[in-house]
């Protein structure tokens, strides 16, 4: 059957609408995320699924507050993912899911041991729902050939429940054993064939009450910011040059304050190029800048993405 012919404007806002960018650390989608297009506007009813690998080698990717030092440690990281672009009363939204399975192997210390560790599993799984509260209306397939971007207001809220390979028995896991909820805010605005891009977050962690040693660890909340410039190309393509400095998340050990307050810094870029009308692939790369808690890591990513229903 052939597809309805759709307007140059929509057809790269559509191929824009990135649902999930599998950026570095967004396997794990913790607060060192660098995600651009969070929240692009898209036709409503559209369903996105994304394969992808993620590779990453230094400090601890996915819980930057683990007791380790010295740390020389790769992960390669499988994500599946879904989203699918809402109507809610009126304003654009979305629901997306993110599965990682993850292989971390290499060396760290603790309180001064050396210590190995090799391990696969299942890391947490993160959940969300977003909301565009200005700027970007719920739009059928049609409306949406003659929109174009101005400013777009969005909020989300990111749950992930402690799901995931953990062995309280082993001080690095690839799941944390905890829920976390991470509230967001985010502003989008274009000029022309840029846009720009600022995310305010803040990640609130539940208690691990089966730590390392029968201990309960707790806590405090990461906020994080993330700044991206992104221009778009007139065949679809899009690049964007990232920035995310994160801040906070100092954790207790049964109530014993840890000097592990973070302050870190990461920069990074995508490159998404379509190929044909429904599918896309996206590249991705990120390193520390710097990292008071000495997590800094290198990543590397690579996602395939195709898109279908909402009149496409």
């Amino acid at each position: 059957m052939r597809l309805p012919r759709v307007g140059a404007c929509a057809v790269n806002a559509i191929r824009l609408a990135g649902a999930l960018v599998l950026a570095v650390s967004a396997a794990n989608a913790w607060a060192q995320d660098i995600e651009p297009r969070a929240y692009s506007n898209a036709p409503v009813g559209v369903n996105f699924l994304i394969a992808g690998v993620v590779r990453t080698r230094g400090g601890l990717s996915f819980d930057s507050s683990i007791p380790i030092t010295d740390a020389k440690l790769e992960t390669t990281s499988l994500v599946l993912a879904y989203a699918r672009s809402l109507d809610v009363w009126g304003k654009s939204g979305k629901f997306d899911a993110i599965v990682p399975y993850t292989r971390l192997e290499g060396t760290a210390d603790y309180l001064g041991q050396p210590l190995e560790r090799q391990v696969e599993g299942f890391a947490r799984p993160a959940f969300r729902i977003s909301v565009n509260l200005h700027g970007a209306p719920a739009l059928g397939l049609k409306e949406f050939r003659t929109w174009k971007q101005d400013l777009i207001i969005g909020a989300s809220l990111q749950v992930a429940p402690p799901w995931g390979q953990y062995d309280a028995d082993r001080i690095v896991n690839i799941s944390s054993h905890r829920w976390s909820f991470k509230p967001e805010v985010g502003l989008s605005k274009a000029i022309g064939s840029w846009t720009l891009e600022l995310q305010a977050a803040a990640t609130y962690f539940a208690d691990n009450g089966d730590f390392y040693g029968g201990t309960t660890r707790s806590q405090d909340p990461l906020y994080s910011l993330q700044g991206h410039v992104i221009y778009g190309f007139a065949s679809g393509k899009w690049l964007s040059v990232d920035a995310t400095y994160f801040t906070g998340g100092r954790s207790r050990i049964d109530d014993v304050l840890n000097n592990d307050l973070q302050q870190n810094w990461r920069v990074g870029a995508i490159l998404a190029i379509p190929v044909g009308p429904l599918n896309s692939i996206k590249f991705s790369a990120s390193s520390g800048v710097s990292a008071r808690t000495g997590n800094n890591f290198d990543a590397l990513g690579v996602a395939w993405q195709y898109r279908w229903g909402g009149g496409l």
